[in-house]
């Protein structure tokens, strides 16, 4: 029997055990994420009993939300105090390509993500990219950072030419795990299957905002069966290469 057999959860195939969640959004009360501190400390304790070792808090900002980066180094220190778990909780930020961002990128205000801090994890919207958005890759780039692009499978306006184009830049790409699943729909679904077959991914995460994506009985986690062919090569990214 295939470890990733269309009967079995994930849970079940094992891909939560050792998992770098490199996308969440369990900072409590900074974003559209969780809002409160023990509906965070929720989430951790299933995470540690799924096996999972390591949590990217990754907050948003934007233009219409820019957090402040020593306030979120405030509000991550308050997670770490109260967590007393054997989970490593580390902080970064999800950046849109916006104003704002170009601002902080010429700053250095910045909160990478990886284990030598040198990506930034950024996103667009998920209709219309701007316009220059190679220009920004290639700022980001120049400043010795990697780029690596949240959920690409979830943005309407691109297609393969795109995420090939992408690539050859040097821009990394991070999994919505979920979309394996046809969580954002049969689309997202479709790109989500064609990019992790063709091995573009460098890191999968949960993209993680509601309690209630892990305590639920029923939630998506708990119940969520890939059913990919292809998806035994979601265990080569389960750790970063990042």
């Amino acid at each position: 029997m295939s470890l990733f057999n269309p009967q079995k959860t994930l849970g079940e195939a094992g891909f939560f055990e050792g998992l770098v969640d490199f996308h969440s959004h369990i900072l409590p009360g900074v974003d559209d994420g969780i809002k409160e501190m023990e509906h965070s400390l929720q989430v951790l304790d299933y995470y540690e009993r799924k096996g999972v070792s390591t949590v990217w808090c990754t907050p948003h900002v934007y233009e219409d939300l820019p957090n402040k980066t020593d306030d979120l180094k405030e509000r991550f220190e308050q997670l770490k105090e109260a967590y007393k778990g054997k989970i490593r909780l580390m902080l970064a930020a999800e950046y849109m390509l916006d104003h704002e961002f170009a601002s902080r990128l010429a700053d250095g205000d910045l909160l990478p993500i990886g284990d030598d801090h040198d990506h930034l994890l950024v996103e667009t919207s998920f209709f219309n990219g701007p316009e220059n958005l190679e220009q920004l890759f290639r700022q980001i780039l120049s400043k010795g950072f990697y780029p690596v692009l949240a959920h690409p499978e979830r943005y309407i306006y691109m297609g393969k030419s795109d995420y090939l184009k992408w690539k050859e830049m040097k821009v990394k790409f991070q999994l919505n795990y979920t979309a394996l699943a046809g969580l954002y729909g049969k689309e997202a679904q479709q790109k989500a299957t064609w990019l992790l077959s063709n091995e573009m991914y460098d890191a999968c995460g949960s993209d993680l905002h509601n309690v209630r994506f892990v305590t639920e009985e029923k939630s998506e986690l708990a119940t969520m069966r890939i059913k990919s062919k292809s998806v035994v090569k979601l265990l080569n990214i389960k750790r970063p290469n990042c």
